[in-house]
């Protein structure tokens, strides 16, 4: 029997000396080749340089996409994807009001399309409220002139909540109580 030999993994330490040992040239090179090889570096890349006018539009497309999802194509959503979606845009960029917007957004999708569809999904309930909880802390971040008008909208998928069940509502109610009026 032959011994097998066991893979090195390689790690973000090991990817870091190449790298450095690269020049412009070459380091321009590999950026362009990983830009063509997968649309989401594309997204991550205009993300991290402010390029174009619509920054937020490709994660709030995937948000759409994967929390009020095409029934009649028979669609499904899917929290992990929308959730994924979020920590993209944290990693490319991590600024806190496009943070607190996409997380206001998720909460928007969500709660439209539950009350549009009827959705009656506890699981679902329970991640839209851990966001609306995420959305609340990001915004207590942002300046005060910000803050309200994000604070107006939280307030309408508070509302939105009090029509679906499971105690969303009276859940929101608590933590707008807990993180803006404390």
């Amino acid at each position: 029997m032959t011994k097998r030999h066991a893979q090195s993994k390689s790690t973000w330490t090991d990817v870091k000396a190449k790298l450095a040992s690269l020049d412009r040239t070459e380091l321009t090179s590999l950026i362009r080749d990983l830009y063509a090889a997968q649309k989401d570096n594309q997204t991550s890349l205009y993300a991290r340089f402010g390029l174009g006018d619509g920054v937020l539009k490709p994660y709030k497309e995937m948000l759409d996409r994967w929390l009020w999802p095409d029934v009649l194509r028979n669609q499904n959503t899917s929290v992990a994807n929308a959730k994924k979606a979020i920590s993209s845009y944290r990693k490319a960029v991590g600024d806190p009001r496009g943070l607190a917007e996409l997380m206001l957004y998720y909460c928007e999708c969500a709660a439209g399309f539950c009350s549009d569809i009827c959705l009656d999904d506890e699981g679902y309930f329970n991640a839209m409220v851990n966001m609306f909880e995420q959305a609340l802390k990001m915004t207590r971040l942002l300046p005060a002139g910000d803050r309200d008008a994000f604070i107006a909208r939280l307030e309408t998928v508070r509302a939105t909540g009090h029509n679906l069940g499971y105690g969303v509502g009276d859940d929101m109610d608590s933590l707008l109580a807990e993180y803006v009026r404390a």
